[in-house]
């Protein structure tokens, strides 16, 4: 098996200065790779700034002869994060959106602010950082782009209205632009990862802390990302030494045709049917939707012009 390396590559990684950005940084760097080791140096709940956390990341580095530079910007500030690698090396190849805060609190008591510091960092940030790299990747005909979703944000979670559903927006970003990017060899990918950090150290026992440990996520990001990678637009959870790629599935479902009034009643006399994954299709992309119109009811919408 040829050793994945990344020579002559520069990989930005958002919230490098612990946690899984800091196991991403390292690891890249020792496969060759020039990193911009970015953090705002902030707390779990996006408040302050030091760069200290950023600098300690690249000494690290440093000092088994990687490359490296911080970048203390906020990822709101995308731009300046991306000026940081032209800059320094010229280029950027890679670029793993993982900077990442929590406000939790039950719907009820959600604050408008912890709603919107949520998405200015999460969905916000991850657009402002691509949108400043995708003008080079686009140039040299290359790019690897990692989207960091959760389990909140595939399948909710208590407590975490704000912070699901901005993680669900960037499964929605990164599927949207590996279709675009795919063409140019920009390829998009979304991950899940189930991995101790600071923002569950203060939840989770020891023991599991250790199984959970970034390192256990890195290989997946380091695979994602190689030169000769081809996948594009998944989705994987991963976690513990555990990688599971999800897919979405479609029932046969309930066609009761155009022609007729359809009333409430109906639908809900047949709803086990609609309900029923018997012989489910695999649903992979909004052409899978429209060949399902064509398909039960008759309509063809792939091929349909005024």
């Amino acid at each position: 098996m040829t050793n994945i390396r990344f020579d002559k590559k520069v990989v930005i990684v958002t919230g490098a200065g612990g946690g899984l950005g800091r196991a991403y940084a390292l690891e890249f760097a020792k496969r060759g790779a020039s990193i911009v080791v970015n953090d705002l140096g902030g707390t779990g709940n996006g408040e302050g700034s030091n760069s200290a956390a950023a600098d300690k990341v690249v000494d690290e580095i440093k000092e088994f002869g990687g490359q490296a530079v911080a970048n203390y910007d906020s990822v709101e500030n995308g731009e300046s994060i991306v000026k940081t690698a032209i800059d320094n090396y010229g280029r950027v190849d890679v670029l793993i959106n993982n900077a990442g805060i929590l406000r939790d609190a039950s719907f009820a008591k959600m604050q408008d602010s912890d709603w919107d510091l949520i998405y200015r960092v999460h969905v916000d940030g991850a657009y402002k950082v691509t949108k400043a790299a995708w003008p080079y990747m686009q140039k040299q005909s290359f790019g690897r782009i990692i989207f960091t979703t959760s389990a909140a944000g595939i399948y909710g979670n208590f407590g975490q209205a704000n912070y699901s559903s901005a993680k669900s927006a960037l499964t929605g970003l990164g599927r949207t632009l590996a279709i675009e990017g795919g063409r140019k060899n920009i390829l998009s990918n979304i991950i899940a990862p189930i991995a101790g950090s600071r923002l569950t150290e203060t939840i989770w026992p020891e023991e599991v802390l250790k199984a959970t440990s970034p390192n256990f996520v890195v290989p997946l990001v380091v695979k994602l990302c190689a030169q000769d990678s081809t996948e594009n637009g998944s989705l994987i959870e991963v976690g513990a030494g555990w990688f599971s790629k999800l897919r979405y599935q479609r029932s046969q479902g309930l066609a009761l045709g155009t022609k007729k009034t359809i009333s409430a009643e109906q639908v809900a006399q047949q709803w086990n049917k609609i309900c029923d994954f018997t012989d489910a299709d695999v649903a992979d992309s909004i052409v899978d939707t429209f060949n399902a119109v064509s398909k039960y009811v008759g309509i063809d919408l792939l091929n349909a012009k005024k």
